[in-house]
């Protein structure tokens, strides 16, 4: 399963890259506003030069013209933008229109299978259900998941599922054991995937018995 990272923070994006699995990166509207600064293009282009994987740029408008206008002005700041747009009539209409103009999209607020199969035959390059936005409301948002991505075998569409609103390091186990193609997190989740208490506490052990296996050593040759 690819690991995203769904933020604007181009620092947490350098540092997951660093590390070797940054494998893409969601961004949408929220994020932007949370780091401000540059324009959301600017920030979009130095994303794209951090990581050749998919790059999510969302559009806001919410009529089919004003979407199409919006995707081709991200597609061509960068070859790996992928423009998200949200499940409905009027976003699946545009969604086609992307694809046939060669523009691959990201199809989000996905909070049913029956969306992300319709997402998928408009011609959706990436299905995005929302997991944690479910369980808000005391649905397993999980299910939808591992639905969509039997419906994606089983059918063989040409759409990857990527499990979105993820909120702790168990949803990301679990994405990745009901078939999700990728996982988008935020940087925090990515962190408390890394650390274990007791991985800590091995570090420490390990390191204090070296020092003690070398004091003695040189004790040993000193006599």
């Amino acid at each position: 399963m690819k690991i995203f990272l769904d933020t604007a923070d181009i620092d947490e994006i350098r540092t997951a890259a660093r590390w070797g699995v940054l494998d893409g990166v969601t961004t949408n509207p929220t994020l932007y506003a949370r780091v401000g600064g540059a324009s959301y293009e600017a920030i979009l282009q130095e994303i794209c030069r951090i990581t050749s994987g998919p790059v999510s740029a969302e559009v806001v408008s919410d009529d089919v013209d004003g979407m199409l206008e919006e995707a081709r002005h991200y597609a061509a700041l960068a070859p790996n933008i992928v423009v998200k747009i949200p499940m409905s009539e009027t976003g699946l209409e545009a969604i086609s229109r992307c694809k046939a103009e060669g523009i691959k999209t990201n199809c989000t607020l996905i909070f049913t299978a029956n969306q992300g199969l319709l997402a998928a035959k408009a011609g959706a390059s990436l299905l995005s259900p929302f997991v944690g936005r479910l369980d808000d409301i005391n649905e397993e948002g999980m299910i939808v998941v591992r639905e969509l991505a039997e419906i994606v075998a089983i059918h063989e569409l040409e759409a990857e599922v990527l499990a979105a609103s993820i909120r702790h390091p168990r949803h990301v186990t679990e994405a990745a054991l009901a078939g999700a193609h990728i996982a988008t997190v935020p940087f925090k989740v990515l962190q408390q995937m890394v650390r274990h208490p007791l991985t800590d506490k091995g570090i420490v052990q390990f390191k204090k018995d070296w020092e003690a296996a070398r004091a003695a050593l040189a004790a040993k040759q000193g006599d």
